[in-house]
């Protein structure tokens, strides 16, 4: 009979999923008050110039979200690990998005 002694946390999928969503829903309304405020787009940009941004900065956000799990799954615990696992989230997260927007809207409204 074998017995699985094994010390490692369990992946959960679940909390994966909800801080990737949670991280591109920010991501998502980040642009969009970029965006949308726009009426009389440059012509040179193109007919669709906003499909650009609207995925790339979500999809930073996710990532950021993804960076999140990783950093607590690896690193958090109680105390002031946690705490400083929050803070590099936090700031990984803000810079993930601000880098999105910056590949995102490069060639339109970052020319």
């Amino acid at each position: 009979m074998q017995r699985n002694e094994s010390t490692t946390k369990p992946i959960d999928k679940s909390v994966i999923t909800k801080r990737m969503l949670l991280g591109a829903g920010i991501g998502l309304v980040v642009i969009l008050i970029f965006v949308l405020p726009v009426r009389h787009p440059n012509p040179d940009w193109g007919r669709f110039w906003m499909i650009r941004p609207i995925i790339v900065v979500p999809i930073a956000g996710a990532i950021g979200g993804l960076f999140s799990y990783v950093m607590d799954y690896f690193f958090g615990s109680h105390g002031w690990r946690n705490f400083l696992v929050k803070i590099l989230s936090a700031i990984v997260f803000v810079v993930g998005i601000w880098m999105g927007i910056v590949l995102g809207l490069d060639g339109t409204m970052w020319n």
